[in-house]
């Protein structure tokens, strides 16, 4: 392997804040090991979309030089995370009759039924950006995960399509390319964050990924292996910030100090006794104030936060499937007490999701923050093996399915 091909970089575009990770590929296909981690304060970017362009291509090149440095590679080109309200999924159905005398399904037709499957009209100004095949049946026959190989006269494919804005997308990826870096593939933010948190086991359950971003809070839901549902709700760890700097009347630099250091989701997890130093606004003296006023603030948004997701994943039919329970990712999981308020809402079992499955700098990047950028170089680094696989025919479980379809699709995404 050529030492430039070594290296998988992903680039998550938050709100908050940027990301570049680098992985390098061990030899031997024995695993990722994180080398660099470039992190820069966001500008320019609202709730996963461009609003200034050149503050946005500015973080961009201060996240990448930063991990350049650290990793001692340059970077060329990225895996990017997309994000978004504008981000949607549905799922599809496509149906064909199996060509060949002997009626014995071929590569070709697992393509010409994933072909039926995205032959959907979308409005204007929208773009397919992945195609995920859920599971096949062949005459009647569900629940096949690698359909090549068998015999039958009817193959149908279950697929769920993510879809997005074209200008959102376009302009994103205009910013990297104006950083000096191309972009080889886009992914959807709560995908690569799957990649990196959750468990095969917990995919086959039935789990659902709930990354609570700075803008947006993404949601995945995973159910006998494979994506089901991808959703986004327009509330984020941003509002937390807000909400303390109204409630505090505080500069919103000093309300995130706060947050991070002080915040907690659950007035009842707080001692009625603990204060707080607060920052006035206009030259005015810091004030001192309990804790528990700044846990009463946050708790509501929360909440909130929560209830909409609830209200996502009812609207979609998977309340009663989610049996792993829920995995909460991204920077707003780290707030003390979101688990707990969580398990009160849900009354599901709840854990904080953070990055697995990655050597090297490890510790470095074991942070719900980071389940994104370290998901987009996991991501990569799957294509790459997938390739190198390419499955034996018919083997295995609907758990290997997910990891080997995309494999055998790479070319449909």
């Amino acid at each position: 392997m050529a030492r430039k091909e070594r290296y998988v970089v992903g680039l998550d575009v938050g709100t908050s804040k940027v990301t570049a990770v680098v992985g390098e590929m061990l030899d031997a296909g024995e695993g990722l090991d994180v080398v660099g981690l470039g992190v820069a304060e966001s500008r320019g970017i609202r709730r996963g979309v461009v609003v200034n362009l050149e503050a946005a291509v500015e973080s961009i090149k201060k996240a990448i030089e930063e991990a350049e440095l650290m990793a001692g590679v340059e970077i060329d080109s990225v895996h990017l995370a997309l994000s978004g309200p504008h981000i949607k999924g549905f799922n599809s159905r496509g149906v064909i009759a199996v060509a060949g005398k002997n009626r014995e399904i071929t590569r070709e037709d697992v393509r010409r039924a994933i072909d039926a499957a995205k032959a959907v009209s979308l409005p204007a100004g929208r773009e397919i950006l992945h195609v995920l095949p859920q599971d096949f049946v062949v005459d009647e026959q569900d629940g096949i995960g690698a359909p090549v190989g068998m015999t039958g006269a009817r193959l149908e494919v279950n697929v769920h399509i993510v879809t997005g804005s074209q200008s959102s997308t376009q302009n994103i990826v205009a910013c990297v390319n104006r950083a000096g870096v191309t972009v080889k593939e886009t992914v959807v933010e709560q995908l690569a964050a799957s990649d990196a948190v959750l468990t095969d086991d917990e995919k086959e359950l039935g789990v659902a990924l709930v990354d609570v971003g700075g803008g947006t809070t993404d949601i995945a839901i995973y159910e006998r292996g494979s994506l089901w549902h991808t959703a986004v709700v327009g509330v984020g760890g941003d509002h937390f910030t807000n909400d303390i700097a109204v409630g505090l009347r505080t500069p919103v630099p000093e309300a995130e100090k706060i947050k991070r250091k002080c915040g907690c989701a659950l007035s009842g997890m707080v001692d009625e006794d603990d204060t707080m130093e607060v920052a006035s606004v206009g030259g005015r003296k810091p004030r001192v104030m309990a804790r528990r006023i700044l846990s009463e603030i946050l708790q509501p948004r929360a909440e909130e936060i929560f209830h909409l997701v609830w209200d996502e994943i009812r609207r979609a039919g998977h309340e009663k499937s989610l049996n792993s329970g829920i995995v909460l990712t991204g920077g707003g999981a780290i707030l003390d007490g979101m688990p707990e308020i969580a398990e009160q809402i849900f009354d599901l079992p709840i854990r904080r999701g953070c990055p697995v499955g990655v050597g090297g700098l490890a510790d470095h990047v074991n942070s719900p923050t980071f389940a994104t950028g370290v998901g987009l170089v996991l991501y990569g680094y799957r294509n790459v093996m997938g390739e190198a696989a390419r499955t034996p025919v018919g083997a295995g479980a609907l758990v290997r399915a997910a990891g080997r379809l995309r494999g055998l699709f790479k070319e449909f995404f």
